[in-house]
């Protein structure tokens, strides 16, 4: 156990801690404006790690010859291809819906506050979508399915950043 000498000087630690704790609390009150004009500004559309993801997704595209062997690979298990594609769709089209529909006609910019079921669908529908591919690929990639759809996948989101 501690005595009191101990006890008084752990006492002390916590009471300067706090008073420094408080000291930057406020002293980032003051800074708030500061802070929301840094937070209200935009991030630049190009940066490091955009241009690494679209590189690489071209790069993963171009050498494991992804199109032509998502389009005439016969190892390809089509029912759960098809399943991911159907998810895909679903979580696209709530998205164009979000993006598009909500957004720019009818002027909501918290859609997930005025529809709160659609970004759990979306989720869930990309996610069950992420596993088909996954499934439907093993055959074609084996244990390196998962790298390159996760590398596309980043590659398109990426690439769509960086036009919006």
């Amino acid at each position: 156990m501690l005595n009191d000498s101990e006890l008084a000087t752990l006492r002390n630690r916590f009471k300067k801690d706090a008073e420094f704790l408080m000291q930057g609390a406020s002293s980032s009150e003051e800074d708030g404006k500061s802070q929301e004009e840094k937070d209200s500004r935009p991030l630049p559309r190009f940066n490091r790690h955009s241009i690494f993801w679209i590189l690489a997704s071209i790069g993963v595209t171009y050498y494991v010859d992804f199109i032509p062997n998502v389009m005439e690979n016969e190892d390809i298990v089509s029912w759960w291809f098809n399943v991911g594609l159907v998810l895909l769709g679903i979580c696209l089209s709530l998205a164009t819906y979000c993006i598009v529909y909500l957004e720019a006609f009818k002027g909501i910019q918290h859609y997930d506050q005025e529809y709160p079921a659609i970004p759990p669908i979306t989720t869930a529908a990309f996610i069950a979508a992420s596993f088909s591919f996954n499934f439907a690929l093993w055959p074609v990639w084996s244990f390196f399915t998962p790298v390159i759809l996760f590398t596309q996948f980043m590659g398109v989101v990426m690439f769509i950043s960086i036009l919006g």
